[in-house]
């Protein structure tokens, strides 16, 4: 069976409601062979990642950049798993009030750096998530899912 790993850092009710609807999204009964495993990301490990066969990663962006917990979670793995992951497919989703650009670009140049295949535009949400953005998360779980399905 796959492994579908996701990373995510969730520290509020809004990147609490994205995560739930990522899970949802990887989880629809019509995508066979594929085990949804969450993680925190100050407890995701690199046997995690050595694990998965895809991953969603999911963050807020803080003062213009990923947190840092998702940050120490790359710090853990990147030689680690260095060629053991490359190719993996992933996705990712970011939560700002501001601005969310430098955190899509720094997860993208280092998920770039492990040799990581970006499989689904990443969903940038600012504010409280509506109904879009979380028909888009949902997207995001179920597309990086049904790519590594039976």
């Amino acid at each position: 069976m796959a492994v579908l790993l996701i990373v995510h850092h969730t520290p509020s009710p809004a990147t609490q409601e994205l995560l739930d609807a990522v899970v949802r999204g990887a989880s629809d009964p019509e995508i066979t062979g594929v085990e949804v495993r969450r993680r925190a990301a100050l407890a995701a490990t690199a046997s995690d990642l050595l694990e998965a066969d895809g991953v969603v990663l999911g963050t807020p962006a803080n003062i213009g950049y990923m947190s840092g917990a998702l940050k120490h979670f790359f710090d853990q793995v990147y030689y680690v798993c260095g060629d053991d992951t490359r190719k993996l497919p992933y996705g990712l989703y970011v939560h700002g009030n501001q601005g969310v650009e430098g955190a899509v670009k720094a997860v993208g140049t280092i998920a770039s750096g492990m040799g990581w295949e970006q499989v689904a535009a990443p969903v940038e949400v600012m504010g409280p998530p509506d109904k879009a953005a979380l028909e888009a998360c949902w997207e995001l779980g179920a597309t990086v899912a049904a790519g590594l399905s039976d």
